[in-house]
């Protein structure tokens, strides 16, 4: 795979009928997608939750999640999009970023929890592990893009990356860390972990929350942390605050937050 990986010049057109493009980015995101709601379903099944609401869910989240991530993305390359506001509507381009998503994602899951009347934290566990994998399906499509690599390297699992993708500082280099490829691999993991706990929790739908919460607040965590840590051999340009990339701030507060829930929930519990 690494030989592979450091051999192949990535394209991000799959092919091409007349003028229609079929792009790999867009490709990896709809299996993401499906992946994620088939792990949605099985969950569903197994909580007590009906398929046709899940599926519901699942059309909104897709919605606003794409409208979420790109938002997001356009605000954190403001001076570029502005000078190409024709480059806004381009997704299958790239530039959708997950914490724009996810974001927008919980406003979703928690008006329809209000709105049909189910837990919160149950449809977030619901949706967390298969969020998950469907990310590291969709990292992928980063790769055919040829975008979010990390700095230069010359180890034997560096990409290489077309002179015209390359920043101007490293103009010379010509292979790069596949952050997409760790990124993948760490969603994989966070995926199987959650399964694990899952199976080991055992939730009872309508007695107990703890493990929903827990399911929940470990995905961000645990995705959080991936995310900072890479962060630090990302080059894509991004805003720098107290000498942090916004990513690694906006993944701070996903940290911080699941954090004092779970430890309020624990406090709770105990006191009982």
């Amino acid at each position: 795979m690494f030989s592979f990986l450091h051999a192949f010049h990535p394209q991000p057109i799959i092919f091409s009928l007349g003028p229609i493009n079929i792009y790999w980015y867009g490709l990896f995101i709809v299996l993401g997608m499906t992946a994620a709601l088939g792990v949605a379903f099985y969950l569903g099944k197994k909580w007590g939750v009906d398929k046709d609401l899940i599926f519901d869910l699942a059309f909104w989240l897709i919605i606003a999640g794409i409208i979420g991530a790109r938002i997001y993305d356009v605000f954190l390359e403001l001076p570029y999009y502005i000078s190409h506001p024709a480059q806004i509507i381009k997704i299958w381009e790239g530039g959708l970023s997950i914490h724009g998503g996810i974001i927008a994602g919980l406003i979703v899951i928690a008006w329809f929890a209000r709105r049909y009347q189910i837990n919160f934290w149950k449809l977030s566990a619901i949706i967390a592990p298969g969020l998950a994998l469907g990310q590291a399906i969709g990292r992928w499509g980063n790769y055919f893009n040829q975008e979010l690599f990390g700095t230069p390297t010359a180890a034997a699992w560096g990409i290489p990356i077309d002179l015209i993708n390359r920043p101007i500082n490293y103009i010379s280099s010509e292979y790069f860390h596949p952050t997409f490829l760790y990124e993948s691999l760490g969603c994989l993991i966070i995926f199987i972990s959650l399964l694990i706990i899952i199976k080991k929790a055992k939730p009872r739908p309508e007695k107990e929350t703890a493990p929903y919460i827990l399911v929940a607040a470990l995905y961000m965590i645990l995705y959080s942390i991936l995310r900072f840590s890479l962060e630090f051999i990302k080059i894509n340009p991004t805003p720098i605050w107290l000498g942090l990339r916004w990513p690694q701030i906006i993944s701070l507060l996903f940290i911080v937050f699941p954090l004092i829930i779970l430890l309020t929930k624990k406090h709770a519990s105990e006191k009982k």
